[in-house]
């Protein structure tokens, strides 16, 4: 239990720092730390969207460890399941993203002579991607429910509210020691 703790320690404590630094992490990194000023912060290392990623998977992993009370047997099986579950909304985000910056293009305030036909299309895309999306993202949850008890999917909903709500805190966090450090 002790072990968990620190790792979980660990991890949250790495998510605090790097979120900061990650940021800014779309900007070359000798601009980045220029804007960033002088100092040890100038010199720190951006981490890319991807390590950002990975560690709020595995921070996830930790804490789900510990608030679905897994058992050895159920932990490999939990732990590729619920991966497969985060890529699936991941990928799923993604290709919304693609579509509504397409509509942007499409639709937006700078467009002159808006077509009607592209905007059908790329709306009816949005709809099928939507659908598409959640069915798949609903099979990769129901593969994750089928390692847990009734009791552990119960507390699975749960630790996944409390999750999505950390990691707005965190981004929260993360724009605001910026803003900080940009104004220095």
């Amino acid at each position: 239990m002790l072990k968990k703790t620190a790792a979980s320690f660990l991890v949250l404590a790495a998510l605090v720092t790097g979120t900061a630094t990650s940021t800014q992490a779309q900007e070359p990194e000798p601009r980045a730390n220029a804007a960033r000023g002088r100092g040890a912060r100038a010199n720190a290392p951006l981490m890319t969207a991807n390590e950002v990623v990975n560690m709020l998977d595995a921070y996830a992993v930790v804490q789900a460890q510990e608030a679905l009370q897994l058992t050895e047997a159920q932990y490999g099986p939990f732990v590729t399941r619920l991966k497969k579950l985060h890529e699936t909304r991941r990928q799923g985000q993604q290709g919304r993203n693609r579509i509504l910056r397409d509509l942007r293009q499409l639709a937006g305030p700078d467009v002159a002579q808006v077509d009607e036909n592209a905007l059908r299309t790329s709306l009816k895309a949005l709809r099928e991607h939507d659908a598409r999306t959640m069915e798949e993202a609903a099979k990769a949850h129901d593969a994750v429910d089928e390692v847990l008890d009734v009791r552990q999917q119960a507390r699975f909903r749960l630790f996944e509210e409390r999750l999505e709500a950390r990691k707005i805190d965190l981004l929260m966090r993360a724009r605001q020691a910026a803003a900080r450090s940009g104004g220095q």
